[in-house]
C-alpha cells in the first residue's frame, strides 16, 4: 500500500471555539486506519483537562483502492490550520500514527512528505507503544487507577491489548486484527465463519489470552468507536426492537445515562446475530444504527465476541477515551512534571453528576460559585496563618461541593442541601474515598441554612485538624454561594487581598442597580442580608473580617 500520491490541498475550517491561554492549550493528533482525529484540550497543572474541539475525519487508509494519500495530507493541514487558529504551543502538540502507517512499506516516506506539507512531526507508534497509551487515556476516563485491567481496543488495522495497574503496564500487545482489514478480506466476501476462524488462530497463535490469565485482572475495559457504538446499540435495544419509523430505526431507551458504560457476553451475542443479518430490511436498521460505522460493523462486532469467547470475559466496561487521551496524559505529564493520573478520572464524575441533575442554568451557577470560591481560596493559601492548613486536594473537594451544591433542587427548593447531600453519599461520585466523599457531601449540605459548630454531630469521626479544615471550606463555599445567588461580583474581574484591615475581595459589579454609577460601595447592608451573615461567619473560622467591594461604571453621568 502507498500513502503518497500529488494533489493540491486544502480544507474548510471551522471556527476557533474558544480563546484560551495558548499556554494551558494541548493537542494530539492520532492517525489511525480508518479515521484521523485532532483532540485540543484546555489543561492546568493537576492533570484536569476539558475538551474543547474534537474533530474526526474519515480516511481509512487501510484500504489500498481508496483515495487515501490526498485525503490524508488535505486532513492534517486541516487540523494544522485549527492548530495555529487556537495558538496551541508547537510542543503542546503530539502527532502519532498506528497500524497503517505502522505496516506501510513507504512510511518513511510518508512521515517525511507530511512534516514538508503541514509541519507536523508524526510519531510512528509500535503497537506496545499504542497500547501503553490506550491504557493512559482510560485512566483518564475510568476510576479504575487501583484495579488491576485488562483493556481492549478495537482499531481498523489492528487490536491492542493491554494489562495495567495503578498507571503501569504489565503487558501490551497488537494484534494485525482491525475492522478495516478483516472487513475488506472476509465480510465484504460473505466470509464470515472463516473470519471467526482466523481470528481465533491468530490470537491463539500470538500467546495473548495466556499472558493475560498470566497477569491476572479485575475487570475488563473496551475503547475505540466499535466498542462505543455495540455498547450503545445495546443501549438502545438494537438486538430487540422492530420499529421502524420512514425507513429509519427508533430505538427505545432512557435518555439519562449511567456512570458505567458496559455491556455482557449475552448482550454483545445479541447485537452480532443481529448485525450478521442479511437483507435490505436489515442493512437499512444497521446503517440507521451505526451510521458511518455500519460498513465495519459486522467485522468489529464479531472479532470482539471472539475475544470475549478466547479470554472468557462476562462484561466490558466501556471508556470514552482511548489513544488521543493518552497522548494528552503524557504530554501534561512531561510539560507539568507528573501529575496524579486520576485526577481527571475524579472530575469527570463530579461533572457527570452535577449535569445528570442539573439544568444548564443551574450548572452556570455552580461554575460561578467555583469561579469565585476559587479566588477565595487561592487568595487565602497565600496568607502565611492559612497556607498550612489547605492545600491542593482541599480545593479539589471544595470545587466539586461549588459544582454539586445545587444538584438537589431537582426535587424542588424546600430542603435541596439536604438532598444534595443524600445523592452524594449514595454513591454517585468516583474515584474518592469514603472520607473524601463524605467531606464534599457535608460542604454541599451545609452550604446553608446554620453553620456548624466544631462539635456538631455531623462532624464527630473528623479530628481537630480534620474539623477545622472543613470549617474553613464551608465559610469559603458559603460566602461563594451567597455572592453568587445575589449576582453581586464579576467573577471575570475579581482581586483578592490581605492587609493590616483584614481581608477584600474586590470585583465589578454584575447588576448594578443598587449602586450609585462610577462609585465604590462595600457589599453590606440591608441589600444583601445573607452576604453580611455568610461575612460574619468568615470571621468567625479566619478570625480576620472579609470585606467585598464593588466597582461600578455602567452609567455614562455620575451622581454626588
Amino acid at each position: 500500500m502507498s500513502l503518497i500520491q500529488n494533489q493540491d490541498m486544502g480544507a474548510s475550517l471551522p471556527p476557533s471555539p474558544t480563546s484560551s491561554s495558548s499556554s494551558s492549550l494541548f493537542a494530539a493528533v492520532d492517525m489511525g486506519t480508518n479515521s484521523f482525529k485532532l483532540l485540543i484540550v484546555h489543561a492546568n497543572t493537576s492533570g484536569k483537562f476539558l475538551t474543547l474541539s474534537h474533530l474526526k475525519e474519515s480516511v481509512v487508509l487501510g484500504l489500498s483502492s481508496a483515495p487515501t494519500t490526498p485525503l490524508a495530507l488535505q486532513t492534517l493541514q486541516g487540523f494544522q490550520a485549527i492548530l495555529s487558529s487556537h495558538h496551541v504551543i508547537p510542543n503542546h502538540t503530539r502527532c502519532v500514527a498506528t497500524a497503517a502507517t505502522r505496516e506501510a512499506a513507504n512510511r518513511n516516506e510518508f512521515v517525511r512528505c507530511v512534516k514538508e506539507k503541514t509541519g507536523l512531526e508524526v510519531e510512528v507508534l509500535s503497537g506496545e507503544e499504542e497500547a501503553r497509551l490506550v491504557y493512559l487515556g482510560v485512566l483518564q476516563f475510568l476510576s479504575v487507577f487501583g484495579k488491576s485491567v485488562v483493556v481492549i481496543d478495537i482499531g481498523g488495522g489492528s487490536t491492542e491489548f493491554v494489562v495495567g495497574k495503578e498507571g503501569k503496564v504489565s503487558f501490551g500487545a497488537s494484534l494485525k486484527l482491525g475492522h478495516v482489514n478483516l472487513t475488506d478480506k472476509f465480510v465484504k466476501h460473505g466470509l464470515v465463519g472463516q473470519m471467526r476462524e482466523y481470528v481465533r488462530l491468530v490470537i491463539r497463535e500470538s500467546g495473548v489470552v495466556e499472558k493475560i490469565k498470566e497477569c491476572g485482572f479485575e475487570m475488563v475495559v473496551g475503547c475505540s468507536g466499535t466498542v462505543r457504538a455495540i455498547e450503545k446499540a445495546v443501549f438502545y435495544g438494537y438486538a430487540k426492537s422492530d420499529v421502524f419509523e420512514n425507513d429509519n430505526e427508533v430505538f427505545s431507551g432512557e435518555c439519562k445515562r449511567d456512570w458505567a458504560w458496559r455491556f455482557t457476553r449475552e448482550e454483545l451475542r445479541g447485537v452480532v446475530e443481529r448485525v450478521c443479518e442479511g437483507g435490505e430490511k436489515e442493512k437499512v436498521r444497521r446503517e440507521g444504527m451505526f451510521k458511518s460505522r455500519s460498513e465495519f460493523i459486522v467485522a468489529g462486532a464479531v472479532l470482539l465476541e471472539e475475544i470475549f469467547e478466547v479470554i472468557g470475559i462476562k462484561e466490558m466496561e466501556v471508556s470514552g477515551y482511548a489513544l488521543g487521551e493518552g497522548v494528552i496524559a503524557e504530554s501534561l505529564a512531561k510539560v507539568y512534571g507528573g501529575y496524579d493520573l486520576n485526577a481527571n478520572a475524579r472530575w469527570r464524575s463530579v461533572v457527570w453528576l452535577a449535569t445528570r441533575f442539573n439544568s444548564k442554568k443551574r450548572m452556570r451557577a455552580a461554575a460561578q460559585c467555583a469561579g469565585i470560591a476559587k479566588e477565595i481560596f487561592e487568595g487565602l493559601r497565600k496568607y502565611e496563618q492559612v497556607a498550612a492548613s489547605l492545600d491542593e486536594m482541599d480545593f479539589e473537594y471544595l470545587e466539586a461541593a461549588c459544582l454539586l451544591h445545587n444538584i438537589g433542587l431537582f426535587t424542588g427548593k424546600k430542603g435541596y442541601h439536604k438532598q444534595t447531600y443524600r445523592v452524594i453519599m449514595d454513591g454517585g461520585l468516583q474515584g474518592y474515598n469514603t472520607e473524601e466523599v463524605k467531606l464534599i457531601a457535608l460542604l454541599t449540605r451545609y452550604h446553608r441554612k446554620k453553620f456548624p459548630k466544631s462539635d456538631h454531630a455531623s462532624l464527630k469521626e473528623f479530628s481537630k485538624e480534620e474539623k477545622q479544615k472543613f470549617r474553613s471550606l464551608c465559610a469559603i463555599i458559603r460566602v461563594s454561594v451567597a455572592l453568587q445567588q445575589h449576582q453581586c461580583v464579576n467573577i471575570q474581574k475579581m482581586t483578592f487581598s490581605h492587609s493590616h484591615g483584614g481581608f477584600k475581595l474586590e470585583s465589578s459589579v454584575l447588576n448594578d442597580q443598587n449602586l450609585l454609577p462610577t462609585t465604590i460601595q462595600p457589599l453590606i447592608g440591608d441589600s444583601f442580608p445573607e452576604v453580611r451573615q455568610e461575612l460574619e461567619n468568615f470571621k468567625k473560622v479566619f478570625l480576620q473580617e472579609l470585606s467585598v467591594v464593588v466597582h461600578s461604571s455602567t452609567s455614562e453621568s455620575s451622581q454626588p
